[in-house]
């Protein structure tokens, strides 16, 4: 699949939120997004993402404009831009039993996937805990598990290396490699040289617009 912006810009009234830019990603790389704080890098992926109209310029899929209300849309991505929605009445192996059912996978099989889902980010040992029980990293792993979890051949990321240390920063390199080489498609936003250096294959450095 292939995600595309052509000339796409977000301005609020006065204020540019993002300056016209253009990118296009194909299945199997990895666009790490960089900038100075304000120049634009989530607006920049909710507008990939499909949850924020651009004022200028086109996001598509497959040459399909992107659009969070369309199924195939919804199909295709996964993101983690922000916190995603979590219940705290549903312990961490709750809420990715809810994604597997969510999107039809086999039930009698749901009990090994969520053990692999929560493994992979090295939480396995906290599957009966609650969200609101989670320390700082632990959270931020937690949602990574909620986003890597669900099926999709875009994923989204909004600086997901926030509140790791170095070893789970690592970790999370190697998962983002390998869902790349595994043929999804990855944009993301990341001010860690270290993790773009080990997943990205193309860098999009965003420049803030220039004040009015």
């Amino acid at each position: 699949m292939r995600i595309a912006a052509d000339g796409v810009s977000k301005v609020l009234g006065p204020t540019t939120l993002l300056a016209p830019v253009s990118l296009a990603v194909e299945s199997g790389r990895c666009a790490v997004i960089r900038g100075v704080n304000g120049s634009g890098k989530t607006t920049l992926l909710r507008i990939l993402a499909g949850l924020l109209d651009p004022t200028t310029g086109t996001a598509t899929i497959d040459g399909e404009p992107v659009d969070e209300r369309n199924p195939r849309t919804r199909a295709a991505v996964a993101a983690l831009l922000g916190a995603p929605t979590a219940y705290r009445d549903l312990t961490l192996a709750d809420h990715l039993t809810l994604i597997d059912a969510s999107w039809g996978r086999d039930p009698q099989t749901c009990p090994e996937r969520v053990d692999a889902g929560l493994a992979a980010l090295e939480i396995g040992h906290l599957a009966q805990r609650f969200p609101h029980e989670l320390s700082s990293g632990q959270g931020q792993l937690f949602r990574l598990a909620l986003t890597l979890f669900r099926p999709s051949r875009l994923l989204i990321l909004d600086e997901p290396e926030q509140r790791l240390d170095t070893d789970k920063r690592a970790l999370l390199g190697r998962l983002i490699r390998d869902r790349v080489d595994a043929g999804t498609t990855v944009v993301m936003a990341s001010h860690d040289p270290t993790l773009t250096e080990a997943v990205a294959d193309q860098v999009v450095t965003l420049i803030p617009a220039e004040p009015t």
